[in-house]
């Protein structure tokens, strides 16, 4: 039988770089740390900084108002160049001599604002430097950082190392693992984002009616990402799940739930007052907690649970189209029709499954959570 399945951990175990990827959240935590500790924010005018070609006119530098130049990262490029109002695609392909003049005159030419730049000096995992010598993102003045190594260690100092605790890197289908490496792990980070999948494999939930009237049993797992430089918002989603396969495709998924934090001046102080006591109350839930959100999800009706009603709540979220592919996939799926939260929520899942994009595919797993809370 088809599964549902989330493919986040995956895409990230497919493309980071071997000195992207860590084996604990301790040893994450300090290569994150390193990077803060060479790290510098500031508020610069738009009018106070130029691009310039290298010396060789091989590459593109900025310089900043101490006429100290830096070097540009790929992201940070493609930032500054939207400040400019200039096409980074089509610049990548300019000799960097007329790139630098495209960039300056869009900065000349537009409303003068304030731009948040942070440098970064020295590459992940290389030795400190007091130097700063490449401008790592260029973002607006109210962008709101929260730093990669303070969520890290707050997930450290929760779950322990990632590797010895109930919340650890998720073993394949179900077995733990002997020892987590670079090939296995679920802990990524490097100067532009991180991204964390710790699940509690040990203390699996038994379900009585898991799938067609057959019981089984669900684990709990996590991701938490973030951005420091504005590639991406921080977030955090919980789900249950049966398995993590070899390639860190997590199957059988269950009530997928998500929070996302923009980047705004409040991002910081979100974090602590709402994604943090979040984490804690969803790791020291019970079991009993769980089974019993099922067991109510189970019990309760969509709307009177009658044909009619049931896909007048369903259209009311979804498209008539896809509230009708819902009821034709949970009667696929379990030989029924949808009556109760639960079978709401099992018809989403089934129906995403069948979803080609992710993005669209996650929203409609999100959406299922939200049916399973009632909300």
């Amino acid at each position: 039988m088809a599964q549902d399945t989330l493919n986040q951990a995956h895409k990230q175990w497919a493309s980071r770089p071997d000195d992207e990827r860590f084996t604990s959240l301790t040893s994450m935590a300090d290569a994150l740390a390193a990077i803060r500790r060479r790290s510098k924010a500031a508020t610069v005018p738009s009018r106070a900084i130029h691009a310039a070609p290298t010396p060789d006119e091989a590459g593109l530098l900025v310089v900043g108002p101490d006429g100290n130049p830096v070097d540009l990262t790929h992201w940070s490029f493609g930032q500054l160049t939207q400040r400019a109002g200039a096409p980074a695609g089509y610049l990548r392909t300019l000799p960097p001599p007329l790139v630098a003049d495209c960039i300056n005159v869009g900065l000349a030419q537009r409303p003068v604002e304030d731009l948040g730049v942070l440098l970064h000096g020295g590459a992940l995992g290389g030795p400190d430097t007091t130097s700063f010598p490449s401008l790592a993102a260029v973002t607006g003045p109210a962008y709101g950082r929260v730093w990669n190594v303070d969520v890290v260690v707050a997930l450290a100092t929760r779950f322990g190392d990632g590797v010895t605790g109930h919340f650890r890197v998720p073993g394949i289908r179900g077995t733990a693992l002997a020892e987590v490496t670079k090939e296995n792990t679920t802990l990524y980070a490097g100067d532009r984002d991180m991204f964390v999948f710790l699940a509690d494999e040990d203390r699996r939930i038994e379900v009585t009616n898991r799938r067609d009237g057959q019981p089984g049993s669900l684990a709990r797992g996590f991701f938490v990402w973030n951005s420091e430089v504005g590639s991406a918002t921080f977030g955090v989603a919980t789900f249950l799940f049966d398995f993590v396969c070899q390639n860190r495709i997590v199957w059988g998924a269950d009530e997928y739930r998500e929070i996302r934090i923009r980047h705004t001046s409040g991002a910081p102080e979100r974090w602590i007052g709402e994604v943090a006591p979040a984490l804690e109350r969803y790791a020291s839930s019970s079991d009993a907690s769980v089974v019993n959100a099922l067991t109510e999800a189970r019990r309760t009706k969509l709307g009177d649970g009658t044909p009619d009603e049931v896909r007048k709540v369903l259209e009311a979220r979804f498209t008539k189209s896809q509230a009708g592919a819902v009821l034709t996939a949970h009667m696929l799926e379990e030989h029924r029709p949808i009556e109760t939260l639960w079978d709401a929520a099992v018809g989403v899942s089934a129906y995403a499954r069948g979803i080609t994009y992710q993005n669209d595919r996650v929203a409609l797993e999100r959406e299922a959570g939200r049916l399973m809370a009632g909300r």
